[in-house]
């Protein structure tokens, strides 16, 4: 953000020729596939040759199994609970000149911005008022967006309370995750006071070639920088990274496997592999040359088959769906494997405020406000979460792992979820999505696995119907 790439480190976690060789060797016959999907049903996730043989499958049939698994693994991992937030972008403007991006340096089509702390006040007010309590903070690559400028803002956010529209209750933001720039270990340490929940960063293709080809010019275009950010930022004191991969650049087969061999550098060095990974694919974008013409573009079935393949693979790691894709196939998607989505918004810097304001970084699919994308999750049996209680009461990196892994982490993200939506329907909803919400509240109670964790569920959420806020397991 800012900072000035050091010496790169060797990239050797992604070997491209040995890649290439594991997709070029998985066969995906009917007995191999169910022998994959065998495994991947006992949780402990898919190596880079099983993995393969799932990316690699074209039948319809088999296709539709990879699925079913991949929805049976999400739910016994978190149950159904979709975890919401918004995107806040406080910046576009950018040094690097990436293909894909109309924040590219080289574009000179869109006006550029970086929001004052009041304005950043003011759309959080506004994201408040819709009922948002987990924000992912975004900028350009510039250095007039410095860590210092950053930490403002996020002090400024975590600060405003603003009365809900429903009861005036005060609200206020209860997790951030920023995605931004690679820093320095030194700066992975300051920005770990500011409360941060994930830090994420895409290294967009892990085709070193491919790499060079979209980032021409900036602090971007040094890939092995890009690709050992998350290991500063793990030596910095992170707990939490996020990775992911811009997909439409490559063979979506390639990134995919890029992402796992990442996550388990990740895991053989500090013990704990991502807290979540993000699936973008290439949407228009004003001034982007590669997002006018996608380069590998993937169709909607291998997008279906990427997103159940990583479910499948890193079981314990939360998929999260943004804005890009349409109502229909979001609402399809969170069947296979997805665990967080972005609800109501907005991709330039000031456009909750200014909803006719330019700038943009892409386009957007789904245009949903959030109390639609809530209605819509409810209607499709999800129990739409705005939970940050594993922040609260500490269960991040390897701790956090340690419940996922075998599944022990849904005995907390159900009811907690239960009581984030009981408390959103409280202070938000309006007299149709409170009925509507009340009959998925009930009928989550009921299912819920054992007597314990009901009479446990049924009080809190009989604290939160007193006027309790913030109630978790």
């Amino acid at each position: 953000m800012g900072t000035t790439p050091t010496a790169s480190r060797t990239a050797s976690f992604i070997n491209p020729e040995q890649i290439r060789n594991t997709l070029a060797d998985a066969r995906p016959t009917p007995e191999r596939v169910r022998q994959v999907l065998a495994r991947a049903r006992e949780l402990k996730g898919l190596d880079a040759a099983d993995a393969a043989v799932l990316l690699n499958v074209t039948d319809p049939d088999l296709e539709a199994e990879v699925l079913a698994v991949a929805g049976e693994v999400k739910e016994t991992i978190y149950g159904r609970r979709m975890v919401l937030f918004a995107p806040l972008y406080i910046g576009n403007r950018c040094s690097n000149d990436c293909l894909y991006c109309a924040f590219r340096a080289a574009n000179r089509d869109i006006a550029r911005r970086s929001l004052s702390l009041e304005e950043v006040e003011a759309e959080t007010r506004i994201l408040l008022r819709e009922g948002h309590k987990r924000l992912l903070v975004l900028s350009g690559e510039d250095a007039s967006e410095p860590l210092d400028r950053l930490l403002a803002v996020l002090e400024r956010i975590y600060a405003v309370q603003e009365p809900s529209p429903r009861t005036g209750r005060l609200a206020s933001i209860k997790r951030i995750n920023v995605e931004i720039a690679p820093l320095e270990v030194a700066e992975f340490a300051r920005l770990k006071t500011a409360r941060i929940g994930t830090y994420a960063c895409f290294q967009e293709t892990y085709d070193p070639e491919l790499y060079a080809a979209y980032h021409r010019r900036g602090p971007k275009a040094d890939y092995a920088y890009r690709l050992n950010v998350m290991d500063r930022a793990m030596e910095g004191g992170l707990e939490d990274v996020g990775l992911g991969a811009l997909f439409g650049l490559g063979d979506f087969r390639f990134e995919a496997l890029g992402l796992l061999a990442h996550a388990a550098h990740l895991e053989a060095t500090f013990g704990c592999g991502p807290h979540t990974i993000s699936v973008p694919r290439i949407e228009p974008a004003e001034g982007a040359p590669a997002a006018t013409s996608v380069p590998r573009p993937l169709s909607d079935d291998q997008f279906r088959l990427l997103i159940a393949t990583l479910r499948l693979a890193l079981p314990y790691t939360g998929i999260i769906l943004s804005t890009r894709e349409s109502e229909a196939l979001r609402d399809e998607l969170f069947r296979y494997g997805v665990s967080q989505v972005s609800a109501g918004s907005r991709t330039n810097p000031g456009a909750y405020a200014d909803t006719e304001g330019s700038g943009s970084q892409f386009q957007l699919g789904d245009h949903r406000s959030l109390a639609e994308v809530v209605g819509k999750l409810g209607d499709l049996g999800y129990v739409p979460s705005f939970c940050t209680g594993c922040y609260r009461k500490g269960r991040v990196g390897a701790d956090f792992m340690d419940l996922a892994k075998p599944g022990l982490i849904k005995r907390f993200c159900e009811p907690n979820a239960l009581f984030t939506f009981a408390e959103y329907l409280q202070d938000f909803g309006d007299e149709a999505a409170c009925v509507a919400g009340e009959k998925v509240v009930a009928r989550t109670l009921a299912a819920l696995p054992d007597d314990a964790t009901r009479a446990r569920t049924a009080a809190g959420l009989a604290q939160v119907a007193s006027g309790h806020r913030d109630v978790y397991l």
